[in-house]
Parts: structure tokens; C-alpha cells; sequence
């Protein structure tokens, strides 16, 4: 084959590993438990569109390259993604696993049994990683990329996040602990990731500001605050179950 027919085929696996390209997400089925309010006909945010300092997350655990190889260590952990997040969090993605385009929504928990409904759009996928990108009104605009190499007889999992926070007040919760919070997250997801292949790895963690200003144009992002419409959503749910019980009350008369 010609290096001309190599570099065809190689662009034409590349091209299939990227979402093709969408104005408004849309939710085809909404899984038992998964609340579809903060991802329905919203537009993909960059870290460009978020309004905090722009951060740099790295998280990585090392395992014997002999335990798992970096192709079946992506495969499984696209695979099986939903059972490596720390309890209390819920990720309903497709059952099929994790392919360019598709889109899942997120229950996280926060202080005060608290459920923070979110999602996020599978932008890339192919043998060797994946990245995940959220929406308006997430915790943050950014995208999170996972990631295998094999390096001097070890294979390296990765999850790098690039980020700003999304609204004023999601800056806020992130400087007064969630950031802890997010690098716990991760830390415990690795360490599950790297317990599948019954492997005891310790997670490092690297930070790193990108940048350091606030983009106080972008404050108008509160509006699509998911912390907000989650949390009036719970508010209202003896309001639904009233309705719900009327309706059922008024099909039986």
C-alpha cells in the first residue's frame, strides 16, 4: 500500500473517532433515576466560554505492563466506566459503552445529600483514549481526557482535566474545597480503576494554573447554573408527587 492510501486510512479512523458536530444536545433515552434538566437542547462550553481561572489537572497510576496492556486497559475502562466513580455519583451512560457523540447524564453528590444533575458528550474516542466534554451549566466548562501509555514496563492511566469554573458561584464552591474534592474524586476513581486489575497503585497528582484570571464577562453563565436548577428541582419534587397522585386519582374515577 502507498504511504499516500496509509495516510488516507489513517485520517478516515481519526475522522470517525470525533463527534460530529452538534448546535444543542439531545437525550434520546433518560435510564431509570438519571434526571435530564441541565442537558437537553444545551450547548457544549469550552473552557474558552467558562468564567474562573483556567486549570490543568493531571491524575495518573502506574501498573506492571505485564497485568494489563494500554489498549485493554482503555477498552475496559470504556467499558466499564460507571463502576470505577467514587459511590454516591451515578454516571448513566450507554450500554453499549463509550462512543464518540454519545451523551450521559450525571447525578453527582454534594455536601448535604445533595444531587447535583449534570452530563457530559463523548468528543473523542479511539483504542488509546477518550475525552469527555460538559455542558452549560456544569460544575465547570472543560473537557476531561483518560488515557493509557506504556512506559519502562508499566502502563500509565491518565485523566487529565482542563478547566475554568463555569459561573461566580461554582468559582466560589471551587475555591472554598472543591477542588479538594475533585482531585478525591479522581484520586479514588484510578485507585478503583487500577484495583480491577487487582493492582495497588498510588494516584500522583499534578495542578497547574493556566490561568490565572477570572473572565468576569462570562458571569452571565449562572444562568444555566445546574447547582441552581438541580436544587430547584428537588425542591419541588413533593409538588410532583401531588401531581402525580392526582392524575393517577383522576384515571381510576
Amino acid at each position: 500500500m502507498s504511504e499516500h492510501g496509509t495516510e488516507e486510512q489513517a485520517a478516515a479512523r481519526d475522522a470517525t473517532s470525533w463527534a460530529k458536530s452538534v448546535s444543542r444536545l439531545n437525550v434520546s433515552e433518560v435510564p431509570e433515576g438519571a434526571v435530564n434538566i441541565n442537558v437537553e437542547g444545551k450547548r457544549l462550553a469550552s473552557p474558552i466560554q467558562g468564567f474562573g481561572k483556567m486549570w490543568q489537572k493531571t491524575y495518573q497510576v502506574r501498573l506492571p505492563v505485564e497485568r494489563v496492556s494500554a489498549v485493554d486497559l482503555i477498552a475496559t475502562w470504556k467499558r466499564r466506566f460507571p463502576d470505577f466513580w467514587p459511590k454516591g455519583n451515578a454516571f448513566y451512560g450507554p450500554l453499549t459503552g463509550i462512543e464518540p457523540g454519545d451523551v450521559a447524564l450525571l447525578n453527582m453528590a454534594l455536601p448535604g445529600k445533595m444531587k447535583l444533575s449534570t452530563g457530559v458528550m463523548v468528543l473523542y474516542a479511539d483504542e488509546e483514549s477518550f475525552t469527555l466534554m460538559t455542558p452549560q451549566g456544569h460544575v465547570f466548562a472543560g473537557w476531561i481526557t483518560f488515557s493509557a501509555a506504556e512506559a519502562e514496563g508499566h502502563t500509565v492511566a491518565q485523566a487529565q482535566v482542563l478547566m475554568r469554573a463555569s459561573d461566580p458561584i461554582f468559582e466560589l464552591g471551587l475555591t472554598l474545597g472543591g477542588h479538594k474534592q475533585e482531585d478525591i474524586f479522581w484520586d479514588q476513581t484510578l485507585t478503583a480503576l487500577a484495583a480491577h486489575f487487582d493492582h495497588e497503585g498510588e494516584v500522583d497528582t499534578k495542578v497547574v494554573c493556566v490561568d490565572n484570571r477570572r473572565q468576569w464577562s462570562r458571569w452571565r453563565n449562572v444562568w444555566h447554573s445546574s447547582a441552581i436548577r438541580s436544587t430547584l428541582y428537588m425542591l419541588g419534587a413533593p409538588g410532583r408527587a401531588l401531581r402525580r397522585l392526582f392524575r393517577r386519582d383522576r384515571a381510576v374515577a
